[in-house]
This record gives C-alpha cells, sequence and structure tokens, in this order.
C-alpha cells in the first residue's frame, strides 16, 4: 500500500470514491443544499449511499477500505450516483477489481517492484525517421520521453538540454519554464497529463517508476498536487493542439498517441499537419532545426571525447 493510501486510512478505491464525491454537488444529482454550513466540499457520505441504493455503513467500510468486495451492481450504482463518464466508470470497476483480489505486500524476499523496460525497439526507432518531417516521440507509461525524431525533440524547446534520463513530459510541464508559453491550453495539457498518471497509480501504486515521478512532482509543483488530489482519469489520446513556439511561430497539429504492443506501456505519440499549409512549412522546419541541433550535439560529444583522450595521453609535467 502507498504512503498517500495509509494516510488516507483506505485503498485506492477509497481515494478515488473520496476524491470524486467532493467534485459532485447536491445540486447535479437532484438533491437540496439545505441551509447552515456544509463541512463536506460536495456530497455527504450518507447522501451518496442513497443515491446509490446501499447502507451508509456499507459506503463508509467501502470508502475506508474495511470492504473490498463490492458487486458489479454497487460498482455501477456508485459510478451513476457520481456522475462518472465511461473513463472513470471504467476506472472504477479496475479499482473494484484490484481491491477484491487483495494482493499482498511484497516480501522482503521478492524485493521491489521491477522498473520497467527504457528500451526502444530497433524497428520503432526506424518508424519515427520514416514519419519525418512530421515530429513523434515515444514515452514510457510514465511519459518518460525514450526516444524521439529531430522534429518530435525540437517540439519541446529546451527538453534536450536535461539529460536523457530526466526528459519526461510530465516533468517538463510543470517544472520547465518554457512549457508554460508553449502550449495554447497549458492548463488542459497539465490535467491530461495528470490524469493519465492517476488511472496509472489506481492499477499499479507501487509501481517504481510513477512513485519517484510524482513524489519529485508532488514536492515541487503545487499545481501538479491540487489536481493529484482531484482525482481525474480521463486522457487523451488524441485530438489537435497550437503551440506558440519560439522557433518556428504559431502552429496547430493533429495528434494521435498509439499503444505498442509487446512493452512496457510504451506509447507513439505522432503530431501532423496538411502539406501545403503554413502548419506544414512550420513542421518541414522544426526538423530541419532538430536535425542540427542533433547533428551538433553529436560532435560536441566527439570533441569532448577527443579532448579526454588528449588529456591522457599528454605526459605530465
Amino acid at each position: 500500500m502507498s504512503s498517500e493510501q495509509q494516510n488516507a486510512g483506505g485503498t485506492e478505491l477509497g481515494c478515488f470514491l473520496r476524491a470524486r464525491r467532493a467534485r459532485v454537488t447536491p445540486e447535479e444529482v437532484g438533491l437540496s443544499a439545505g441551509t447552515g454550513l456544509r463541512r463536506t466540499p460536495g456530497l455527504r457520505r450518507e447522501e451518496l449511499a442513497t443515491l446509490a441504493g446501499i447502507s451508509v455503513d456499507y459506503y463508509v467500510r467501502l470508502e475506508r477500505g474495511k470492504e473490498t468486495r463490492p458487486s458489479a451492481s454497487v460498482v455501477d450504482s456508485l459510478a451513476r450516483a457520481l456522475l462518472l463518464e465511461d473513463d472513470e466508470h471504467e476506472h472504477l470497476r479496475s479499482l473494484a477489481v484490484r481491491a477484491a483480489r487483495s494482493a499482498p505486500e511484497v516480501s522482503p524476499e521478492s524485493g521491489p517492484p521491477a522498473v520497467p523496460s527504457r528500451s526502444v525497439r530497433p524497428g520503432v526507432k526506424l518508424l519515427l525517421e520514416s514519419l519525418r518531417p512530421q515530429p513523434a516521440h515515444v514515452v514510457s507509461r510514465t511519459n518518460d520521453l525514450l526516444a524521439a525524431n529531430p522534429g518530435g525533440m525540437r517540439l519541446l524547446p529546451g527538453i534536450e538540454d536535461w539529460p536523457p534520463g530526466e526528459r519526461n513530459i510530465a516533468r517538463y510541464l510543470f517544472l520547465h519554464p518554457a512549457s508554460r508559453d508553449l502550449f495554447s491550453d497549458w492548463s488542459s495539457h497539465l490535467r491530461g497529463c495528470v490524469a493519465r498518471l492517476r488511472a496509472l497509480a489506481g492499477t499499479d501504486p507501487d509501481a517504481p517508476d510513477l512513485t519517484r515521478l510524482a513524489g519529485e512532482l508532488l514536492l515541487k509543483s503545487p499545481e501538479f498536487a491540487r489536481l493529484w488530489e482531484r482525482y481525474d482519469v480521463k486522457g487523451h489520446s488524441y485530438g489537435r493542439k497550437t503551440f506558440h513556439h519560439p522557433d518556428v511561430g504559431d502552429l496547430t497539429l493533429g495528434y494521435q498517441s498509439m499503444e505498442l504492443e509487446g512493452t512496457s506501456g510504451h506509447r507513439m505519440v505522432t503530431y501532423f499537419a496538411e502539406p501545403g499549409t503554413a502548419d506544414h512549412d512550420a513542421v518541414v522546419l522544426l526538423d530541419l532545426l532538430g536535425q542540427e541541433s542533433a547533428q551538433k550535439a553529436v560532435a560536441h560529444g566527439g570533441d569532448r571525447l577527443a579532448a579526454a583522450e588528449d588529456d591522457a595521453a599528454s605526459p605530465l609535467a
């Protein structure tokens, strides 16, 4: 169980129910808010239990992690009472299944959970190159930037200056100063990013890659902490994004995220613009700039290696 769950006094299922209960107002579900001060944001436990057709005692036990085997009908009733959308409803089902399994804690003998592989297959890297000049990159389940073609790297200005092991799109969105000005709807990007991480936390809360990233961002970004507490789980895998890019100006691109089978949750994210448009011209320029930057980085690395070899070969004074 994660430290967050222990502090909240329940399971991940309970955390989700509490967070979503706080988001629904009495008026949204046809109840009167009544008179006087409500100490509880959103619905009270007894109100939600009544709407879902279950006893208050049962719901309290469910939220506190004392009851871990809700039936499918109870889960569906809670989803309706909480006004969950399809993605959120499915997430609630997944949490209920996980709670019912009641997996034991990892024993000292078995060691900590394994960190998913960051390796990107050569064929996937070849696909990235074949998509040029359209920007594309491969990210891990926690949004580590694992591979990119020139435009895919240059699309996020400044991220190439970070060491490869620190290049993470969530970290970039919340901590890099360039990200706030890059996106036309920065707040929407933040919500979508946290929602994807929150969905992963619901099914694999003790994953070392997730706990490390979320722990860092919870400490460094109040905005991340606020969105993490909201417990949104609805992400987007396609659509359009508008960028205010410092190198190529404003451009609006379509995007599509695709799961890569046979990997530890890797996704390929591809951006695209129609040929003959100003956006496509910007994409071509972005690809050229990215290629130049990559060539300079390779040359600079070679210069540093040569200098190190010269120092090693020089006789001592």
